[in-house]
C-alpha cells in the first residue's frame, strides 16, 4: 500500500475554528497524515523545525513567515501551501533555489471585503459606532448631520477582485467612481480611470485596495494624504505596508482628512496599529474584513485541492514555481513505496 503524504498545518486551534473549517481538514485528513499545531498561535520558525522537520507538505496560515534560513533547515519538505493570497512573507526565490513548490489560495474574499468597506463608509459618514458607543456608556450622544453616499465619489486604488465588486456595490449606492490601476484597463464605462495625483484631489471616499509590491509599500504617504479633500475619508482594506502611519496620523491630527478606517496595519497579523485604532477619528477592526464562512472556506479548499491534484500527479493550481520544484520528484518516489512504520498520527 503506498504512503500517504505527511502534511504539517501551521494554523493554531483558534485559526483553525475560524479559518480551516472542519469541511477543509476532513478532506485534508483524506490526502494524507495530518501533523497539527497545537499552540495558543501560529508557530515560530523553531517549533516549525521540531514539528515540521519530517512532513512532505506544509499548509501554512497568513502567518507565520518563511525566510530562507527556515527553508533550508527543512531538506523534506516538498510543497508550501500558503492558505491566502499574499505571499510577501514567503522567500520564493529560496524556495526555488531548494525546489519546494510554493502554491497560494485565489482570492474568495472580494465580496466579504468589499461588503466591510462599504459598510465603514457609511460609519464614517453617519457616526453609527461612535454614536453607539457613547450610547453604551449610559451617555447621549451629539445630533449631527450625517452624509449619503449617493452623489459622492469613490475613489479606488487597486481594479483587482475587491476592487471590482466594490465598484458594483458603489454604483447600486449611486456613487460617482474612479480608479487609479496602472496594470489593469477598465472596461466598464461607468467608471472613470484616473491618474494617482488626480483621484486623491477628486475622491470622497479614498478606498485602497492595492496588492502588496516593492512599489506600492508606503503609497500613501504625506504627500498623498496632503491632496485629499479635508472633508474625505481614507479606507485601508488591502495591507498596512502601503500606508505610512506617522503620515496618516499627521493627516488626522491636522484636519487633512475628516477620518479613516483601517482593518490592515503594521501590527502582527496585519492588525491596525494600536495609536491609530485608538484615535477617535478611526474606525478599526482587528484584519477580519475577509472574514466570514464563504471566503474562509473557499481558501481552505483551495488548499485541499491543490494538494488532491500533487497526490494524483497534477500539476497544482496556484503554483508560482513549478518549473524548479525538484523536490517534487523526490515524493513522488516516497508515495510510490510500501508503507513505512514510524509515520506520524493524527
Amino acid at each position: 500500500m503506498p504512503n500517504k503524504i505527511n502534511i504539517y498545518l501551521t494554523h493554531s486551534p483558534q485559526s483553525c475554528m475560524l479559518y480551516y473549517g472542519d469541511q477543509a481538514l476532513a478532506k485534508l485528513q483524506a490526502l494524507g497524515t495530518i501533523v497539527r499545531n497545537k499552540h495558543d498561535s501560529e508557530p515560530s520558525h523553531e517549533q516549525i523545525l521540531n514539528e515540521a522537520g519530517d512532513c512532505d507538505v506544509i499548509v501554512a496560515f497568513r502567518q507565520p513567515s518563511f525566510p530562507a534560513t527556515l527553508l533550508e533547515q527543512l531538506p523534506r519538505l516538498a510543497v508550501l501551501c500558503r492558505v491566502a493570497v499574499d505571499v510577501s512573507n514567503i522567500d520564493i526565490v529560496a524556495a526555488s533555489r531548494n525546489g519546494i513548490l510554493v502554491t497560494r489560495a485565489t482570492p474568495g474574499f472580494g465580496a466579504s471585503v468589499a461588503e466591510w468597506v462599504i459598510g465603514v463608509m457609511i460609519d464614517l459618514s453617519r457616526s453609527i459606532s461612535a454614536s453607539n458607543a457613547v450610547y453604551h456608556e449610559g451617555r447621549e450622544p451629539a445630533v449631527f448631520m450625517g452624509r449619503e453616499l449617493r452623489g459622492a465619489t469613490l475613489g479606488v486604488i487597486g481594479y483587482g477582485t475587491i476592487g471590482r465588486y466594490l465598484c458594483r456595490l458603489a454604483q447600486a449606492f449611486g456613487m460617482n467612481i474612479i480608479v487609479h490601476d496602472p496594470n489593469v484597463d477598465v472596461d466598464d464605462v461607468r467608471i472613470q480611470q484616473i491618474n494617482f495625483h488626480d483621484l486623491l484631489t477628486k475622491s470622497d471616499y479614498v478606498a485602497c485596495l492595492a496588492p502588496s509590491l516593492p512599489d506600492t509599500v508606503g503609497l500613501m504617504n504625506d504627500a498623498a494624504f496632503g491632496l485629499m479633500k479635508p472633508s474625505s475619508f481614507f479606507i485601508n482594506a488591502s495591507r498596512g505596508e502601503l500606508v505610512d502611519e506617522p503620515a496618516l496620523l499627521h493627516a488626522l491630527e491636522n484636519g487633512l482628512i475628516a477620518g479613516a478606517a483601517l482593518d490592515v496595519g503594521s501590527e502582527d497579523d496585519q492588525k491596525p496599529a494600536r495609536q491609530l485604532a485608538m484615535h477617535p477619528l478611526v474606525i478599526a477592526t482587528p484584519h477580519i474584513g475577509g472574514l466570514t464562512p464563504e471566503a474562509a472556506t473557499h481558501q481552505a479548499m483551495d488548499s485541499v485541492r491543490q494538494l488532491a491534484q500533487l497526490v494524483a500527479g497534477d500539476a497544482p493550481d496556484g503554483a508560482l514555481n513549478l518549473g524548479d520544484a525538484w523536490r517534487l520528484n523526490q515524493l513522488r518516489k516516497r508515495l510510490a513505496q510500501p508503507t513505512q512504520e514510524g509515520t506520524h498520527a493524527n
